[in-house]
């Protein structure tokens, strides 16, 4: 039990990576709360953990509104007296190169992406100074290490996260408040799909993406929540301002 007697905070815990960290944590002994924008997949998860004999509850929460944000501190700390993890995992992703991407999108995804780890790292670090330390994980991208086609807010967005975590590490180290960044490549998530559904020839696209991987195969959702574990536990005591590429290989070329 990697995390018993520990309080975790999961945003996009309805769905992929973010939903995998939480009932990753709650078998090993965690409560959870998980947050995200639709409370029916919310509501999918918590029931889910909780038949399996772990503790969940569910927050509504938009990560680009601070008042949100402090809300969702706040209830967390109530509901299970503390918060020792938090998973920066919700995201929004978006393809197009500079000329495709409107200003509104570009404003969206660097919101949701960036300023909403802010946001939450922000309302969480005075709670985790208080209750002695913690550990802040937060979901990048290896095109947050490097470029792609069409994809210029997301790297932006995911950029900006990982040097984020670094700024944060190097701010927080001496309070015992860990910040590291998990840089997946691709999982098989609905972003996943999202991707591959842009070619004219979705299979054909997945099998040339695979062939790109020296490991042979996507990443599952509980691959990233595995090393998120690590990184929760106290098994990484030693480790801050990480950003670690989660690829099967790919930014290995």
């Amino acid at each position: 039990m990697h995390l018993k007697d520990k309080v975790a905070l999961v945003t996009g815990g309805g769905t992929g990576i973010g939903r995998a960290c939480a009932e990753v944590f709650a078998r090993e002994g965690a409560a959870v709360v998980i947050a995200g924008r639709r409370a029916h997949l919310l509501a999918e998860v918590q029931q889910a953990i909780a038949a399996a004999g772990g503790r969940c509850a569910a927050q509504v929460c938009d990560v680009t509104i601070a008042a949100q944000v402090e809300r969702l501190v706040g209830f967390t700390q109530e509901r299970f007296g503390g918060l020792h993890v938090l998973v920066n995992s919700a995201g929004l992703w978006l393809a197009g190169s500079v000329e495709e991407t409107s200003e509104a999108a570009w404003e969206r995804v660097l919101a949701v992406n960036l300023k909403g780890v802010f946001l939450l790292s922000k309302a969480a670090v005075p709670v985790m100074r208080r209750g002695g330390g913690g550990s802040i994980i937060n979901i990048g991208s290896i095109l947050g290490l490097v470029g792609m086609k069409r994809r210029v807010a997301y790297a932006a967005a995911k950029g900006g996260v990982a040097l984020l975590t670094k700024a944060m590490a190097v701010d927080h180290g001496r309070e015992n408040i860990r910040v590291n960044c998990i840089c997946p490549g691709i999982v098989d998530t609905a972003v996943a799909a999202q991707v591959f559904q842009l070619s004219d020839d979705p299979e054909a696209e997945r099998r040339r993406r695979i062939e790109q991987l020296p490991l042979g195969r996507i990443g599952q959702p509980e691959d990233v929540a595995r090393l998120a574990l690590y990184l929760a536990s106290d098994e990484s005591s030693w480790m801050t301002g990480a950003v670690i590429p989660l690829d099967a290989g790919f930014t290995a070329y």
